[in-house]
C-alpha cells in the first residue's frame, strides 16, 4: 500500500478496468451523491448532522465495526451521521492524480462538501488551503502521536488532518521455510535477504517448484514502485529524493547503488514480471506459496486480524531490511480532515475526537493483548504494535519515511512521476543508474525550482 488508495485484498486477481470514461462521469456523480445527502431534498435537514466521506475500502470484516463506531457516537453526542456509500467506480477506476481531482471538486462545491474527510497521506500538501488547522482543536491527542507521522499531515505548521488508519511498508516473511532451512529470524538487512531468498529459491526449486521466487515486491510504473524504491535509497542513505529544507537529493551514489540492487534481483530472486507488478499480482503469488518473501503494506488492524490467504499461518511481519542508512518503511494510510466549506465543523471536530479516542484506548486495553489468531511478528515498528502501550510510540520514528508530498505541494504528480519512470527504466534496463539520477536531478529541478543538494542524515 503506495501511499495509494486501498483496494479489497482479499481479491484473487486486479480487477478489470472499465471501458467507460469516469472522468467525464464520475464528478457529476459526487455532486449529485452529496447533493442527495445534503442539498436536494427538502429543506429540512437535522440541525446537527455530520456528513463523513472516507476515501478508503473497509476489510468486510471491519463493515460492522465502523456501523457500530458511527451508532455509539449517535447514542452519546446526539450528532447524526450520514455516511453516504460511494461508488466502488469513484476510485478503483481511476489513477490517484484523478481521484485527487474529483476531491478537490467535491471540497471547491461548497454547500455539498463533507463535515469529516478521509486523506491518503500524500495528499496534505495539495489539499491544505481547502482543509482547517486542526491543531488547536487535537494538541493532546497529536502529542501522544509519532513526530513523523504527525508532519506528514503537517503543511507550514499547519496540521490539516490527524492521523487515523496508519499504514507502513513491511516485510512478509514465510516463517516456515525460515525454520527449514535454519533460519532464526528474518532479514535484517538487504544483504541479508539477498542471500536468504536465494537459499530458500534454490531449495524449493530442487523439490521442483519451478515458479518460485526468492523476494517479489512491486515494480510496475505506479506509486507502489515509488514506495518501494523510496525504502532502497534511504536504507542505503541516498535521501529521500527531495528533502524538507527543498534540497533535491537523488543524484548522489548511495541512490545508484540502490537502483542497481534491485535491477539486479531481476530474473534472480525476483521474476522477470516483477517490473509490471502492482500490490495485487505479488499478492496472487504470494497466496499460491510461490515466494519466501514479500514487500507489503501492513496496519495495526490487519496484523491483529490477518487477511485469509492459504498461507495465512505460515506467514509472519518484520520490518523492512536496512543497510548503512537503517531500516525505514515508507509511510502509507489517512488522516481525518475538516473542509473549510463545512457546515458544522464543531461537531466535525466531535466525531474526530471520538474515532481517534475509541482507535487508542483499542491499542492501549489490556484485554486485546492476545488477539486470535496471534499473528507472527518480529521487530515490527512500534507504530504498528497495536496493543503495546502508547507511551512507547515514539520509540522507533526513525523507521518511517514519508514521501516527499508536502514539500513539493502541487508539483507532487509530477514529481513522482518523474521519479517512478527513472527508477522504472533502470529496472527494465533501458537506463543505467547513473545516467537516470543525474537526468531526474535536472528534471526535479525543473519541475519545482529546488537546488540539487546532500541527502539528509536521519538520526
Amino acid at each position: 500500500m503506495t501511499s495509494r488508495l486501498m483496494k479489497n485484498r482479499s481479491q484473487a486477481a486486479p480487477m478489470r478496468r472499465s471501458t467507460h470514461h469516469p472522468q467525464r462521469t464520475l464528478p457529476f456523480v459526487i455532486v449529485l451523491l452529496f447533493c442527495i445527502v445534503s442539498g436536494c431534498r427538502r429543506p429540512t435537514p437535522a440541525p446537527r448532522t455530520v456528513t463523513f466521506l472516507g476515501a478508503w475500502w473497509l476489510q468486510p470484516d471491519e463493515l460492522p465495526g465502523r456501523e457500530v463506531e458511527f451508532l455509539d457516537f449517535a447514542r452519546q453526542s446526539g450528532i447524526a451521521i450520514q455516511h453516504p456509500p460511494v461508488p466502488e467506480t469513484l476510485f478503483s477506476s481511476l489513477d490517484p492524480p484523478a481521484q485527487l481531482n474529483l476531491l478537490r471538486k467535491v471540497l471547491k462545491e461548497g454547500a455539498h462538501s463533507p463535515d469529516v474527510l478521509g486523506i491518503d497521506v500524500i495528499w496534505p500538501g495539495t489539499l491544505a488551503d481547502d482543509l482547517l488547522d486542526l491543531r488547536p482543536y487535537f494538541a493532546s491527542e497529536l502529542s501522544s502521536q509519532d513526530p513523523e507521522l504527525v508532519s506528514a499531515y503537517t503543511v507550514h505548521g499547519k496540521v490539516v488532518a490527524v492521523p487515523y488508519h496508519t499504514h507502513l511498508g513491511v516485510l512478509a516473511y514465510r516463517s516456515d521455510l525460515l525454520r527449514q532451512y535454519g533460519y532464526s529470524h528474518p532479514p535484517l538487512t538487504w544483504d541479508e535477504l539477498e542471500s536468504m531468498a536465494a537459499r530458500i529459491q534454490a531449495g524449493e526449486r530442487a523439490k521442483g517448484k519451478k515458479n518460485f521466487w526468492g523476494y517479489i515486491w512491486q515494480g510496475a510504473a505506479t506509486e507502489g514502485l515509488m514506495c518501494n524504491a523510496l525504502e532502497w535509497q534511504v536504507a542505503e542513505g541516498g535521501g529521500r529524493i527531495i528533502e524538507d529544507d527543498e534540497t533535491i537529493s537523488v543524484n548522489n551514489p548511495a541512490v545508484i547503488r540502490a537502483w542497481q540492487r534491485a535491477a539486479h534481483w531481476v530474473n534472480r530472486i525476483s521474476p522477470p514480471g516483477v517490473v509490471a507488478y502492482r500490490e495485487t499480482d505479488s499478492l496472487n503469488v504470494w497466496d499460491a506459496g510461490n515466494a519466501a518473501f514479500m514487500r507489503s503494506w501492513d496496519w495495526d488492524y490487519r496484523v491483529a486480524h490477518p487477511r485469509t490467504s492459504p498461507v495465512r499461518d505460515k506467514t509472519g511481519y518484520a520490518s523492512m531490511p536496512g543497510g548503512r542508512g537503517g531500516r525505514v518503511g515508507t509511510l502509507g494510510g489517512y488522516g481525518l480532515a475538516i473542509p473549510r466549506s463545512s457546515a458544522h465543523p464543531q461537531e466535525a471536530v466531535s466525531l474526530i475526537r471520538f474515532l481517534i479516542t475509541r482507535e487508542m484506548r483499542a491499542k492501549s486495553n489490556p484485554s486485546n493483548s492476545e488477539p486470535a489468531p496471534k499473528p507472527q511478528v518480529y521487530d515490527l515498528p512500534q507504530i504498528l504494535q497495536l496493543y503495546a502501550p502508547l507511551p512507547q510510540l515514539n520509540q522507533q520514528s526513525r523507521q518511517l519515511v514519508s514521501r516527499p508530498s508536502n514539500v513539493t505541494g502541487h508539483a507532487y504528480e509530477d514529481v513522482t512521476g518523474a521519479y517512478i519512470q527513472s527508477v522504472h527504466s533502470v529496472l527494465t534496463g533501458q537506463s543505467e543508474a547513473p545516467e537516470a539520477a543525474a537526468q531526474l536531478e535536472k528534471r526535479l529541478s525543473q519541475i519545482t525550482g529546488f537546488h540539487p543538494g546532500p541527502p539528509r542524515t536521519r538520526k
